[in-house]
């Protein structure tokens, strides 16, 4: 005997409390064959694997084998998407052209004339009462109609108008825009009428406003009253990338002694805003300057904008403390050496520094001459706060600098002064005109108005009238013309229903960001939220794939076959695929397609069922009241029929099949709405399934089976008998079926328990039992179906508890008794997860992760190889949302103009100024307002949830081996163990000395469920990003820019509001305790 089993075996004998000797490697295996023997045995009678097989047979005139050619399906569903995108480009090149035509026509207006033009805010609302509806100006449409193709009212008769909560709405300038845009209404219609499939058309203002159509009631700002629209159109990921090319941004921030105190605070704020303005086509970073200059995150170099990476700079800037000295010689010569930089990634176009300051007396010129002298770098220079410095030093430097120079004196003033700059940044656009007319198609995000996940095509509009200079052409952008594809206009050009559920397309932006993938599945209904999900992210990094999404984003053609780990539907499992990727770029634009295929979907089954005596043959047993002959059947819900609505949330699985019955039975399965090949496919399947159930019902339900079922590749699932269904929870589409896709990935017997949810939330005691059907059909295997069966928990444990029991044992362990003092003995699946023990206190924990009920003993297996985990992030999790302390808060601040302020028409001019007084005039009636517009824009509404990272771990079988045996050693005992996989399927029954016999080696649990993360460190990643690619063309020429010295001025008010509005600016300060630097006023 090997000298490790008798050292086993005398371990056993003097450590273990247990009474008996452990049972041997040959009694454990003969106990594990059998085992599988009964239960493969029962799971094939019970559901009729082999008869499915020569049903098919039967049917073969009914169906033919198709082949899926990768290469040319990839570059079919390429061209479509190109088709569609250019289509799209087409009319956004129509809008901007005619935006340019009827801006330069415009004749402009002054404040008597203005009262004329007539328009419909977008933010009015519907339900407004009769005291709202006389409004100045404007109007609301009485023709709005729930559309389809929006799913929201909408009417093709008007446009709509959205303006910011910030932009006054009377003044002169948004009343002129509002003049001028009005035309684009018939351009927009044109549009429509060229192409009905179009969707959202969308010119988006540099002075805010937005007009779009078909005209559309805005959102509701949070179902509140007290909950502020803080939409522009100026901050949206569409507007950013197509108003100016990608930029290198360092923010430097002032962090001296004299900024302290609200300062400080409104400085922090402006830069949190700042990073707003970035995409991922950007790269930014923040350095803060005193005695010396210091990056302000880990970040040592410039970093690309991404969510991640800003949410770690803002909150590195929350951390800024102000002292020291004001020294802006050090803080200017750390950003232009990192602008410098050119051995790391960056955008390589528009070099920017941002200055954030209260002023000061240096002009530190010498520093601009010796690393700027020929103005490469623009520097935007911001005055922040009260006080009484010199703002004349920081103008100059922006002056001098091709800049720009701003005043935030307080809240209201920092969301309009931290986006301005890209008027400046859309100069070299303007000068270089036709060059710059290029359609940019954007990363995937969500629509504002609820269309959903798009993509939208932009198109910058310049202003094309004369400044009377001789020297230039206007410089100024207009704007930027959207239009919005939905993804699932570009989902129907790539269908998948050919490729069997574990085959699909997906596609990369030059980011690696997924727009198209079946698990980008972002849950939250945020539009301000962005959708960045990147490919190694949405599968299971390998190096192979890394080298694929680098030839994807450089446009490269081409196909890897590899072998790769594919996690479960439900994400609870890992398993090892073969998989084809075929890719191709989408000429025209900067996406890339793919298509992957695992081995099994290379050929598919295509019906040929055309005569409608068949086909009302074959519907026959689909009927409702036919479930007692057939089971209880569902089916996928898929587009069979344009005019055949989907179900929504709230409509059982029934009801769509009692609507789809309907449908085919008064327009038949061959209506050109329909698609006929998906409608077919659905109806062979019927026709394959309802003689397996009556095969079914020729033999009797053996015993420990509660229930057998089949479901298909064509969308049918039944369930056998009918009362079984009533509590089938498992998806009616297959292709999104975690069992189904499994069965289908490992040519095993698939043990599903139902997930442990603490119990009291299921309430079945059930193990799923699932094989797919192999199919050869003139040589070609196909895998078409699954079967399988629900097992009885109980009878499972009495017949799992007699296989093992030894008769007559003397000074052995006998067996897996019931409830054993000394012996632990369970069955857990290849994820780890219980699906039976030899204890009753387990049966119920069936389905939970084994690591959480024996902790010491999970941990051994991981250790002797039996398995091993997988730690993956979840970027598209839903989290509770940080609640933080109001006491912690601090006292709410806002900028207290003084009495000269008020009386100065300049101040008052200025969006500054009317952004305070909008806060102050509406927080008279919503208290709340001013806590909404605090300085992280903190939503009020603490019940919805957040989007936030999640860190999963998956286990799964390390290897091949079969057995597994060792021992547990604690502080005073021993546990001896042995694993023995069902080969089979994937099961391993495991029996070992009892956990309660040796209590001292007692554990904190495994975790497997998913837990909130920070994700990977930021960092760390910055260290070795990922590979990426910006826009082909950049426009940052700015050596004939004219010099802007003045600073920013915003929207003017006309000077008749003043009367009105001392009186009641007095009246809030009498109202609202005001707060100065954490003082009251």
């Amino acid at each position: 005997m090997d000298y490790s089993v008798c050292l086993l075996l005398l371990l056993s004998t003097i450590s273990s409390v247990s009474t008996g000797q452990f049972p041997t490697s040959q009694i454990i295996k003969e106990w594990v064959d059998q085992m599988q023997k009964d239960l493969i045995t029962l799971t094939d009678t019970a559901s009729g694997l082999e008869n499915l097989i020569k049903i098919y047979h039967k049917h073969r005139p009914h169906f033919s084998v198709e082949t899926n050619n990768p290469a040319q399906l990839v570059a079919t569903a390429a061209g479509n998407i190109e088709k569609l995108l250019a289509k799209r480009s087409q009319a956004l090149k129509r809008l901007a052209m005619e935006a340019e035509k009827f801006q330069m026509d415009h004749v402009w207006r002054g404040d008597a004339e203005v009262d004329k033009i007539v328009y419909y805010n977008a933010k009015d609302d519907l339900n407004q009462t009769e005291d709202g509806k006389g409004r100045k100006n404007q109007y609301l449409p009485d023709d709005f109609e729930v559309d389809p193709d929006f799913k929201r009212p909408v009417s093709y008769n008007t446009t709509a108008v959205h303006i910011p909560t910030d932009i006054y709405e009377g003044s002169t300038i948004i009343l002129n825009e509002l003049n001028w845009t009005e035309a684009l209404e018939d351009v927009f219609r044109k549009n429509k009428e060229e192409d009905p499939s179009i969707l959202w058309q969308v010119f988006g203002s540099a002075t805010g406003l937005a007009r779009y159509f078909p005209a559309s009631p805005w959102i509701d700002s949070r179902n509140s009253a007290d909950k502020i629209d803080l939409y522009d159109v100026r901050r949206r990921p569409w507007y950013i990338q197509g108003a100016a090319s990608p930029k290198d941004m360092l923010i430097l921030v002032d962090a001296s002694g004299s900024v302290s105190g609200l300062t400080l605070k409104l400085i922090r704020t402006s830069v949190n805003k700042m990073l707003e303005t970035l995409s991922d086509d950007d790269y930014v970073n923040v350095v803060y300057f005193n005695d010396k200059a210091e990056h302000a995150a880990c970040f040592r170099n410039l970093v690309q904008a991404n969510v991640r990476n800003k949410r770690k700079l803002k909150e590195a800037v929350q951390n800024i403390t102000a002292k020291g000295t004001t020294n802006y010689r050090g803080g200017f010569e750390m950003a232009f050496e990192q602008l410098a930089q050119m051995n790391v990634s960056r955008a390589n176009c528009n070099k920017i520094i941002m200055l954030f300051t209260d002023g000061g007396e240096e002009r530190a010129e010498e520093i601009f001459r010796k690393y700027n002298p020929k103005q490469a770098v623009r520097i935007f220079t911001f005055s922040v706060g009260q006080h009484n410095y010199d703002k004349g030093p920081i103008q100059w430097m922006a002056c001098a600098n091709k800049g720009y120079y701003y005043e935030i004196p307080s809240i209201g003033a920092i969301r309009i002064n931290t986006q301005e700059y890209l008027d400046v940044l859309g100069r070299p656009m303007v000068k270089a005109d036709r060059k710059a007319k290029q359609v940019q198609w954007t990363n995937v995000y969500l629509d504002a108005l609820e269309l959903g996940l798009v993509i939208t095509g932009t198109l910058p509009v310049f202003n094309k009238t004369n400044t009377g200079s001789k020297k230039s052409q206007n410089q100024l952008i207009l704007g930027v013309m959207a239009i919005d594809v939905s993804l699932e206009d570009i989902k129907r050009l790539t269908p998948r229903f050919t490729f069997g559920p574990n085959g699909y397309y997906f596609a990369i932006d030059p980011n690696g960001y997924v727009l198209l993938h079946p698990n980008l599945l972002p849950m939250t209904a945020k539009f301000d939220e962005p959708v960045t999900l990147d490919f190694l992210d949405a599968e299971l990094e390998n190096e192979i794939k890394v080298e694929m999404r680098k030839k994807m984003i450089d446009g490269l053609t081409g196909n890897y076959t590899i072998s790769t780990l594919v996690k479960s539907q439900d994400e609870r499992y890992i398993d090892l695929g073969q998989r084809m990727y075929s890719f191709a770029p989408v000429k025209g634009t900067d996406y890339s397609l793919a298509l992957v295929l695992p081995d099994y979907s290379m050929h598919y089954i295509r019906a040929k069922i055309a005569d409608t005596i068949t086909q009302a043959k074959f519907s026959e047993s689909l009927m409702a009241d036919k479930f007692d002959e057939y089971g209880y059947t569902f089916i996928a819900p898929r587009m069979y029929c344009k005019d055949l609505k989907l179900p929504d949330k709230n409509q059982n699985n029934t009801e769509f099949l009692v609507e789809f019955n309907d449908y085919i039975d008064t327009k038949t399965p061959n209506n050109p709405m329909c698609n006929v090949e998906l409608v077919n496919r659905l109806l062979l399947d019927a026709g394959i399934t309802s003689s397996l159930i009556k095969h079914w019902k020729t033999t009797q339900l053996q015993h420990g089976v509660l229930a057998r079922f089949v479901a298909t590749d064509g969308g049918i699932t039944r369930v056998y008998p009918k009362s079984a269904g009533l509590y089938w929870g498992k998806e009616a589409e297959t292709y999104e079926s975690s069992y189904y896709k499994r069965s289908l990935d490992n040519d095993l017997y698939i043990f599903t328990p139902t997930p442990y949810l603490s119990k009291e939330n299921s309430s079945e005691d059930s193990v799923l039992v699932s094989k797919a059907v192999n199919l050869e059909v003139d040589a070609i295997p196909l895998k078409p179906a699954v079967v399988g069966v629900k097992l009885d928990i109980s009878a499972w444990m009495e017949s799992f508890i007699n296989t093992t029991q030894k008769i007559n044992c003397n000074d052995e362990i006998c067996g897996c008794q019931r409830n054993d003092m000394y012996v632990d003995c369970v069955i857990l699946d290849d994820g780890g997860f219980l699906v039976m023990s030899n204890r009753d206190e387990h049966i119920d924990e069936i389905g939970r992760f084994f690591g959480g009920i024996d902790p010491i003993l999970m941990m051994n297996l991981l250790n002797s190889s039996l398995f091993t985990f997988k730690k993956t992030f979840d970027y598209q999790s839903l989290c509770d949302p940080k609640k933080e302390s109001k006491a912690a808060a601090g006292l709410r601040s806002v900028y207290v103009p003084t009495i000269a302020d008020i009386l100065n028409l300049g101040w008052l001019a200025s969006a500054a100024a009317w952004s305070i007084m909008q806060q102050l005039l509406v927080s008279i009636t919503f208290p709340n307002f001013l806590d909404a517009a605090e300085m992280d824009d903190e939503l009020s509404d603490a019940r919805r949830k957040e989007v936030c990272i999640t860190e999963q771990t998956q286990y799964y079988f390390k290897n091949n081996i079969v057995s597994f045996r060792g021992t547990i050693d604690c502080e005073n005992c021993t546990r001896l163990y042995h694993a023995e996989k069902l080969p089979k399927t994937n099961l391993v029954f495991i029996i070992a000395d009892a956990k309660v016999t040796c209590s001292s080696c007692d554990t904190k649990p495994l975790i497997q469920d998913e837990q909130q993360s920070t994700g990977p460190e930021p960092c760390d990643m910055a260290q070795n990003p990922r590979y990426r690619k910006g826009p082909a063309a950049c426009f940052d020429n700015n050596e004939h820019d004219e010099a802007v010295c003045r600073r920013s001025a915003g929207s003017p008010l006309a000077s008749s509001l003043l009367m009105l509005l001392l009186p009641l600016f007095m009246c809030c300060l009498g109202r609202r305790t005001l707060t100065v630097a954490g003082r009251p006023a």
